[in-house]
């Protein structure tokens, strides 16, 4: 039987987000949020590296003027939903007061999932669908109407129009299923219909995806072979309880055990061990399952409510621990503190847990004062602005003809967000598919090149400026602004050689 309403997941989700909505709009726009802004003003079933849920999200909170608060009020919200769920699974398994808030407490102080819910990406949506969905399939296993599939499939529908790697979490949810008595909720025309449900909502995007020759494929095998840090197994699950914080993984440590060795919900145990099985065989980033977490979390608020009912003092001391431990890594997961003092923060959490940025690397790029997400939140204004001084320096009829290249597409993306009447193109993921644009490359302000002077493509180089900024990644930093004039090649017959998606 379902336990009465009670406010603690409404408290818990009011708190996360003004908390978020407060701490998130700091430092400055994200490198992959002026993608997804320009993305999104280009409405689309898909994109080259992307589906189209997030792009659009970013574009229409944008829609009364570029505001860096309302864009990160988007991912507040889902914050919110997220800790709004998890208290919910808590409640659903049977957790009491006490386990509701242990739990919203670690969900909302977890790292990765605190990461989420600052800034918007993919996997924010992922935050609130997938304990939701796992909340629906935990109350058909109770027993209650199975028409519950069909808001499962239309979740999953919407996760992957988000994300692709919620199909390992779906795959992963049937293991679960199959491998216990649970299976038996699968044999059920509501089952199908769910399935049916999914598939529709999906479909468009795959469409647009095989039109354009799955590129999403091609991109990840590029990432695979040079780009992504792979480790091995062991190394993966460490790295899991180094994104969830060391001390409050033991939480969701416990939720795990504690599903596993609870018949009713054990298939939600066998879920976790089969998506991170999953996750290490495709030699997938740390991050890419981070959006189960809530579901092990709130596993582990009703495991230590259970496992303290004869020491209920020692339940003040185990909140009080994981208040003072999401405390002390809030700071690497929401911008809250000055540049500076993060630098000295940061040098002294390390130094005293003997923590290195190294540990949790994604890709290999070398490293700023700043770690890559808050380095990525840097510079992007100014770099704009000195695309545009040089571009407007130009003699009128160059000016005319003139494009700027970029590397890549959060270049790309800020001078087409800051600086709109500087024409822009590159060869990196969904602005390759864009094309040239209409330019003929006789003109080009090249970012960070040297307008191709091994292949003669250019009659003159000359740089014009250099960028640099403080905080900005490494590689970033001292780029040249080149113009270059006179193409020998027509630019579409270049064009195939630009493609670079990773």
């Amino acid at each position: 039987m379902r336990q009465p309403r009670n406010a603690i997941p409404l408290i818990a989700a009011a708190v996360t987000f003004v908390v978020h909505a407060v701490a998130n709009p700091h430092y400055g726009f994200f490198r992959d949020e002026l993608y997804f802004i320009i993305c999104g003003r280009h409405p689309a079933w898909g994109y080259v590296d992307q589906p189209p849920v997030a792009p659009l999200l970013a574009a229409a909170s944008q829609a009364f003027g570029d505001s860096l608060f309302l864009l990160r009020l988007v991912p507040a919200f889902f914050a919110g939903a997220s800790v709004y769920v998890t208290c919910s699974l808590a409640a659903e398994l049977g957790g009491n007061a006490f386990a509701q808030a242990l739990a919203g407490t670690i969900a909302f102080f977890t790292p990765v999932l605190m990461s989420f819910g600052m800034k918007i990406s993919p996997d924010t949506i992922g935050l609130w669908l997938w304990p939701l969905a796992a909340l629906f399939v935990l109350r058909i296993v109770k027993g209650e109407c199975p028409r519950y599939w069909l808001a499962v499939g239309a979740l999953f529908g919407i996760a992957l129009e988000s994300k692709y790697s919620v199909a390992y979490f779906i795959l992963a949810l049937l293991v679960g299923l199959l491998l216990t008595g649970q299976r038996r909720i699968l044999w059920s025309k509501w089952f199908a219909g769910g399935v049916a449900m999914a598939i529709v909502i999906a479909l468009p995007n795959f469409w647009w995806q095989a039109a354009h020759g799955f590129p999403m494929l091609e991109l990840l095998r590029n990432g695979l072979n040079g780009k992504n840090v792979i480790v091995g197994p062991a190394e993966y699950i460490g790295q899991q309880f180094l994104i969830t914080n060391p001390f409050l993984a033991l939480a969701w440590a416990a939720g795990l055990a504690w599903l596993l060795l609870t018949q009713p919900t054990r298939f939600l145990g066998w879920t976790y061990v089969a998506l991170i099985a999953m996750m290490i065989a495709s030699h997938a980033k740390h991050y890419y399952p981070a959006d189960v977490y809530p579901i092990l979390i709130a596993a582990g608020g009703v495991a230590i409510e259970r496992w303290t009912t004869r020491a209920v003092p020692l339940r003040a001391l185990v909140l009080a621990v994981a208040l003072l431990g999401g405390c002390v890594f809030a700071p690497y997961a929401v911008p809250v503190l000055s540049e500076q003092r993060f630098i000295a923060y940061s040098a002294a959490v390390s130094r005293t847990l003997h923590l290195s940025n190294e540990s949790v690397k994604t890709e290999h790029q070398q490293l700023g004062a700043l770690p890559q997400d808050w380095a990525d939140m840097h510079g992007w204004p100014e770099f704009a602005k000195a695309v545009a001084d040089v571009y407007d320096a130009l003699p009128p009829a160059d000016r005319a003809r003139a494009v700027a290249f970029a590397q890549n597409y959060g270049e790309a993306a800020s001078i087409e967000f800051f600086q709109p009447h500087v024409p822009v193109m590159s060869g990196h993921n969904q602005y390759w598919l864009w094309g040239p644009r209409g330019h003929d490359g006789s003109v080009v302000i090249d970012i960070d090149g040297d307008c191709g002077r091994k292949q003669h493509l250019f009659d003159s180089a000359v740089k014009a400026a250099t960028f640099s900024a403080p905080y900005v990644m490494p590689y970033e930093d001292d780029m040249p602004l080149m113009v270059c004039r006179g193409i020998h090649k027509p630019l579409s017959e270049l064009w195939p050689s630009l493609k670079h998606y990773e």
